[in-house]
């Protein structure tokens, strides 16, 4: 199912520590199973955490990609 982006929250805004690899991807504009590559293969400009045995995408390095700052506390 994709994921609507009218929902998604603009990485500057984003309060959660961690996103799923669809939501990722969505900010990227890329194919979730190139972040899947990325993790496989410790390839890509981020690499994700395993919380629980799926793959979770850190909002302050993925802001430091997009060259936005992160939402503080």
């Amino acid at each position: 199912m994709p994921l609507n982006l009218t929902l998604l929250i603009p990485i500057e805004e984003e309060k959660r520590a961690t996103l799923s690899t669809k939501e990722t991807a969505a900010h990227l504009g890329l194919a979730n199973q190139t972040l899947r590559m990325w993790a496989c293969y410790g390839s890509g400009p981020i690499q994700p955490i395993k919380v629980q045995g799926r793959l979770r995408w850190p909002v302050k390095k993925l802001a430091l990609i997009l060259g936005v700052a992160p939402h503080e506390a």
